[in-house]
């Protein structure tokens, strides 16, 4: 069964940037070449999967709630927010990274992300 699914048009007949952004580069090329016209057995040739597989892809890329839930979370990563709670509890940079299978510059690094998104975070809201 072939189903052509069309974007969900915002205003004025333009789906807005941001909600392209948010798909995954594969999920952007089927959708292109799906307005460009292709059929779905022409794009799962193209990309070795099925029409049936093509048809999901293009369906699931139009669901709402893409975004994750980052921004509920300040915007940090699991890794950055773990860090973050052990050195916290006082763990140090060579434990954390020896949990992690990582160096303690690569965990000090990380701390150091998450401590500047937390402050770009406070910042604007303070604004």
């Amino acid at each position: 069964m072939f189903l052509r699914y069309r974007w969900f048009e915002k205003e004025k007949g333009k789906r807005d940037m941001t909600d392209e952004q948010v798909l995954r580069p594969i999920e952007r090329r089927i959708l292109e070449l799906h307005r460009s016209g292709a059929t779905a057995a022409d794009i799962g040739e193209r990309f070795k999967r099925s029409p049936e597989h093509i048809e999901r892809i293009l369906h699931l890329a139009q669901l709402p709630g893409r975004r994750g839930h980052s921004s509920e979370r300040g915007g940090l990563r699991a890794l950055e927010r773990r860090v973050l709670r052990w050195r916290a509890q006082g763990l140090d940079h060579n434990e954390i990274g020896r949990r992690f299978q990582r160096s303690p510059r690569s965990i000090r690094q990380v701390e150091g992300l998450a401590l500047y998104k937390k402050s770009l975070a406070i910042l604007s809201q303070a604004n």
